[in-house]
């Protein structure tokens, strides 16, 4: 299994606050992706199971959207 290390880089600003930096950095966080992709892998599923649960999700937005 090959985990792949995502480095994410926030430098301060000039008169920048601690709380804005650590806003921006939230942010930058949640775009990535990064966060999802670690639930994503907190466990293992395989590949059926994974196939299985897409289609439930896709199943469930069809029926949110009609």
């Amino acid at each position: 299994m090959c985990w792949c290390v995502m480095s994410l880089e926030v430098s301060i600003r000039e008169g920048e606050s601690q709380d804005s930096l650590l806003r921006r950095f939230q942010r930058i966080v949640q775009t990535s992706g990064i966060l999802r992709e670690a639930k994503a892998h907190r466990h293992f599923l395989s590949k059926g199971e994974t196939a299985r649960l897409k289609a439930q999700k896709s199943a469930r937005r069809r029926r949110n959207y009609s």
